[in-house]
């Protein structure tokens, strides 16, 4: 009794449930921003069966804004292309304004260890092999039930928030609905080794289905495919190695081979869209907030965005840098970002089911789109590599075109390292490209949260050449760029775009 008595008294700031890459990255922000933490996971080891596959270019910057970078590119298979809905012309990342112009190719379960590690040695507690109930919300914290093997326990944190999957405890407990479309498509897939593998990038599509070969850095392959017969709600059993088999010959004309399945599955194209991502002091990231069709594998990417966006934001506030009006926000800019997945996986949804001739006619002509029209098919890879993500400003009737845009890697003048290097994690940069110093009071007028920088820009790309004054978000993102020439108005306005972002004024 008096064990139990001590466990219920644990406390952290906040309690995250979900210990997938999406619950363990937000770990790492929180522990980076100053704040306790508790993962609370129901799987005693990580899953071996990786849902997830690619990690995207937007991602690779995302971990290259916190330096973590390095071990992902060493593992991980580099593609320089990208396919939608797999047409036959894939999209060329090497065009894309990043230094990291393709996709890596790692399992899911690596990404994890490798996130993990880096969460622990942060700091964060994460307790396997328990499992959230529910919670009470109160005025000024959250109270978490958890069972686990030495029993029941609860935790009390002054945040709760869900990374817990489709299927969300968190979500359900909060009553937030997540509306959308039932499964009304099975898709197939299986890791298998290829004594005869395809090209790299290989899909083909035709009346009788599609399939596509993606390879794994452990020499295996993974195939993933649709054929008519998938268009029906319901699972006809596990699938079995003769049955990837069958489908993939009567598609692609031959089986590469394939021998020794690690993992073979189904999956369905269910898409919904948790209709709040915040309500009071529950938060939802991931899966959690939203579910569709593993189209252009941008889940875990979309998720670990959702965590980024919001990790420096929780921290704020719990710290007292912000109002709590900045959390918010995070509903504001992510949920749209939701909505604009559900519409893209739902339009490639359509084209990888549609086997008649009229579908087929329309493959051909988005085909011959992508390799005819540069701009169209750079639209379709920054949208798919994550690029493309504009929030919206908080002075809009004052803001620059690229406030509210993701920061590229700026150079600068006699400089090593770009803008990634010079991002915090628990507060904004603001950059003093005026050559004169015009900032230097700034950041002890201003709330804690705010670093001032002087630079000068090397060769500055686009937009960036006017721009005399940036405040960088920690997430990355432009919160404010001035143009002023007088450099007192442009400190006064920097100062402004800081209360604004953080919402200071409605302390």
């Amino acid at each position: 009794m008096e064990q139990q008595t001590e466990q219920t008294r644990q406390e952290q700031q906040v309690v995250i449930v979900g210990g997938g890459p999406v619950g363990l990255w937000l770990a790492a922000e929180l522990r980076l921003g100053g704040v306790s933490v508790t993962v609370v996971e129901e799987r005693t080891d990580i899953d071996q069966r990786s849902k997830a596959l690619t990690i995207h270019p937007r991602t690779i910057e995302v971990l290259a804004s916190r330096g973590v970078h390095r071990p992902f590119l060493a593992e991980g298979l580099p593609i320089p292309s990208g396919h939608f809905a797999m047409l036959d012309d894939r999209l060329d990342f090497r065009a894309l304004d990043t230094p990291f112009p393709y996709t890596l190719a790692l399992p899911q379960a690596r990404t994890e260890e490798l996130l993990e590690e880096r969460a622990n040695a942060l700091g964060a507690r994460i307790v396997r092999g328990h499992r959230v109930t529910g919670f009470t919300e109160h005025p000024e914290s959250v109270t978490v039930r958890v069972e686990g093997p030495g029993g029941p326990l609860e935790l009390r944190a002054a945040y709760i928030v869900g990374c817990d999957g489709t299927r969300s405890t968190v979500r359900t407990a909060a009553g937030i609905d997540f509306p959308g479309t039932p499964t009304t498509v099975q898709g197939w897939l299986g890791d298998v080794t290829l004594d005869s593998p395809p090209r790299l990038g290989f899909s083909t599509f035709g009346p009788r289905g599609g399939v596509m070969v993606a390879p794994l850095p452990d020499g295996r392959n993974r195939l993933v495919g649709l054929s008519p017969d998938s268009l029906a709600t319901e699972r006809h059993g596990e699938l079995t190695l003769e049955e990837l088999r069958a489908k993939t010959i009567a598609i692609a004309g031959e089986d590469f081979g394939m021998r020794d399945p690690v993992w073979l599955s189904w999956f369905g194209n269910a898409t919904r869209l948790a209709d709040r991502y915040r309500r009071g002091r529950v938060l939802l990231a991931g899966d959690a907030a939203h579910q569709h069709f593993p189209t252009g594998g941008v889940g875990m990417n979309v998720g670990i965005q959702d965590a980024h966006n919001l990790g420096w934001k929780l921290a704020a506030t719990i710290r007292g840098h912000a109002g709590d009006a900045l959390l918010d926000t995070y509903h504001a800019e992510r949920h749209p970002v939701g909505v604009q997945l559900m519409e893209h996986s739902r339009a490639q949804t359509a084209l990888v089911t549609g086997f008649t001739t009229e579908a087929l006619a329309l493959r051909s002509l988005l085909n011959r789109m992508i390799a005819t029209q540069p701009a169209f098919s750079r639209a379709l890879a920054e949208r798919l590599g994550g690029l493309d993500i504009r929030y919206p400003a908080p002075d809009p009737a004052a803001a620059h075109p690229l406030t509210g845009t993701r920061a590229p890697d700026l150079s600068f003048t006699g400089s090593g390292s770009g803008l990634f290097s010079r991002l915090r994690p628990d507060g904004c940069l603001l950059l003093d490209l005026t050559g004169a110093r015009a900032f230097d009071t700034l950041a002890d007028r201003a709330a804690p949260g705010l670093v001032v920088h002087a630079e000068t820009l090397d060769g500055p790309p686009g937009a960036w050449a006017a721009v005399r004054a940036a405040l960088i978000r920690p997430d990355g993102h432009v919160a404010w760029a001035g143009t002023d020439g007088d450099d007192t108005a442009l400190a006064a306005a920097a100062e402004r775009a800081f209360t604004l972002t953080h919402h200071l004024a409605d302390r």
